[in-house]
């Protein structure tokens, strides 16, 4: 991590000269902090293209805002689906649904990644974003269930904003029966996102190899942000 955590609040992010010449510029600083904990903080920081998660401090649980260097990028002409997900699409054994089971998926995260940043604060703030529904910003769960027996087996947390969505975090059942779900539901989430027109799914750091199997592309920030900016604005 760098050397120094620079403070963030709503006011410097109001400024959005500032924001463009001097924060998003500035290639040697990716992580900033805050202690306010507003759904407005929370949402104009999505806007300007920080990903949020949260870090522990001795004074306590703060907003762990990042401007990343790199965003794993997915075009949906570019979903690479394996063979064994497309087995899983031809029997239709899972179903895919938005929305209906926000605290399950929730509560299955906090059981699958014990000790991360996804928790108290941060998680009251999520629950309250998701009440908090506008034209301009959605918190969602995205939810895969067994079509025979009504089992949560897969989702995660993101957000749409425009003609974007981006991915939290989420979770996928360990079970045998159910091996490669979270797979599926990647698949079917961009079949969805697609069919809805949206521009392109932001999945976050590009470091992970299943993002890259999923057929991701890297972005530098500047050339995300540049994408980014025109697609939150689409309706």
């Amino acid at each position: 991590m760098q050397a120094k955590i620079y403070n963030l609040n709503l006011e410097i992010l109001q400024n959005e000269h500032y924001f463009d010449a001097v924060i998003s510029k500035d290639m040697s600083n990716n992580y900033y902090w805050s202690d306010e904990w507003s759904e407005e903080l929370y949402i104009k920081l999505a806007k300007l293209g920080f990903i949020s998660t949260s870090y522990d401090t001795k004074e306590g649980l703060v907003l762990l805002p990042e401007l990343q260097f790199e965003y794993s990028i997915l075009d949906f002409p570019h979903l690479h689906i394996s063979k064994k997900v497309k087995k899983m699409l031809a029997q239709k054994s899972y179903k895919l649904t938005f929305n209906t089971a926000f605290e399950d998926v929730i509560e299955k995260i906090a059981e699958q990644h014990k000790d991360n940043w996804f928790k108290d604060e941060y998680m009251e703030l999520i629950r309250k974003l998701f009440e908090k529904k506008s034209d301009t910003f959605e918190m969602m769960s995205v939810e895969l269930f067994s079509s025979q027996t009504d089992t949560l087996v897969a989702g995660e947390i993101g957000y749409k904003i425009g003609k974007t969505y981006t991915s939290l975090t989420g979770f996928s059942s360990r079970e045998k029966e159910h091996r490669n779900s979270g797979t599926l539901q990647l698949v079917l989430l961009a079949h969805y996102l697609e069919a809805e027109n949206f521009s392109f799914w932001n999945l976050g750091h590009p470091h992970m190899e299943y993002k890259k199997r999923l057929g991701a592309v890297t972005y530098e920030r500047e050339k995300f942000l540049q994408r980014w900016q025109k697609a939150i604005s689409l309706n």
